[in-house]
């Protein structure tokens, strides 16, 4: 593992692929090298998926239907859950995961397509609950904004996850959805600290961004929840009631709130990141985790893999809690309105008698 990070990136390295036999490992010859290593790029791919709709049954989760425009994100969280993802395409869920993304730029005619397809049932789809859609290269590529132009003409609810400002550049779509009760973001929010978002989040917006996304989305009336996910333990868990307040300044109505999520690989990513930036105090938030999740760093259990079990988990629980009210959050999110779905007539279908 190299001794320093990468420029803007979450980790350093490539931890083994968990479905890979074979396994490379950095060796230090002896032999000095007078250049340093570049960072490593972006590398776009192209994803040749032929469907786009994601079925979901996971009990704990409030959507069935979701949309990934991408594979792979730039933000390089370096505790995100979706890093394991990366390991079923052949690499690996460290720098692969944020070096290496797949694009799928049929994204916006697939789409069309499902929701055109005969005995199609309308529900909530759910946009950015694995990877981000708002990433840097949706500046340019701008598959989520055809996407989403897809669901305003269908008429279809969406509710969209982001940590990234860009999600602003698509008020103009959001905005009369919204007001027919047919859309709603989420604007994640880990940390207000700066210094502490480069090194966690390194190509996400900063805080400052973030709550301007959120105030520029309530002023044009779009509901706005805010997620303080993840909590990470001694190291942004004194944050949750500055983050709450500054959401609620900004015009978020709901809040919600994920404890660090740590499948997979991400396990090894994380430690070697404490070991890095907060080695002081590593073992001690990986206790805190393992209090939190039965004995391990991870509780795959449905109900409890986003909450926590313990007495720190339940602290922290018990403090958003406090702070929400407080505060006066909504509690119960609206539900977005599933009744005004509607295929488009295209050019040449004959009119409906009806």
């Amino acid at each position: 593992m190299p001794d320093s990070f990468p420029k803007a990136r979450g980790t350093s390295f490539n931890p083994k692929n968990r479905f890979e036999t074979l396994e490379t490992v950095a060796f230090d010859d002896g032999w000095d090298n007078a250049e340093e290593t570049p960072p490593p790029p972006t590398t776009i791919l192209l994803d040749r998926t032929k469907s786009i709709l994601s079925e979901n049954d996971s009990p704990d989760i409030g959507f069935e239907v979701s949309i990934n425009p991408y594979r792979g994100c730039e933000h390089g969280c370096v505790y995100c859950f979706a890093r394991p993802s990366h390991a079923y395409l052949g690499l690996s869920p460290g720098l692969d995961f944020e070096t290496k993304l797949l694009v799928k730029p049929e994204a916006p005619r697939l789409l069309a397509g499902e929701l055109s397809k005969r005995g199609y049932r309308c529900r909530l789809l759910a946009i950015g609950t694995n990877t981000d859609p708002y990433q840097p290269v949706e500046r340019r590529l701008r598959v989520m904004r055809g996407c989403l132009q897809v669901l305003a003409d269908f008429h279809h609810p969406v509710a969209i996850t982001t940590k990234s400002h860009l999600v602003t550049r698509d008020i103009d779509l959001l905005a009369p959805m919204a007001a027919r009760r047919l859309a709603s973001v989420a604007v994640s929010v880990t940390t207000l600290d700066r210094d502490l978002c480069r090194k966690l989040e390194p190509r996400a917006a900063t805080p400052a961004k973030r709550l301007e996304a959120i105030r520029e989305l309530s002023a044009a009336g779009i509901p706005v929840t805010v997620l303080v996910a993840p909590v990470i333990p001694f190291v942004t868990d004194h944050e949750l009631e500055a983050i709450l307040a500054a959401a609620r300044q900004a015009g978020a109505s709901h809040a919600g709130t994920i404890l660090l999520r740590l499948p997979h690989e991400v396990k090894e990513l994380f430690a070697a990141w404490l070991d890095a930036h907060f080695p002081e105090r590593a073992r001690h938030v990986l206790s805190l985790m393992r209090q939190s999740s039965g004995g391990k760093l991870y509780d795959a259990t449905f109900g409890q893999r986003q909450t926590g079990t313990g007495h720190h988990a339940q602290l922290l629980a018990q403090r958003f809690r406090l702070a929400e009210r407080r505060l006066g959050f909504a509690g119960q999110r609206s539900a977005l309105d599933s009744s005004q779905f509607r295929v488009p007539p295209k050019a040449g279908d004959q009119l409906s008698l009806l």
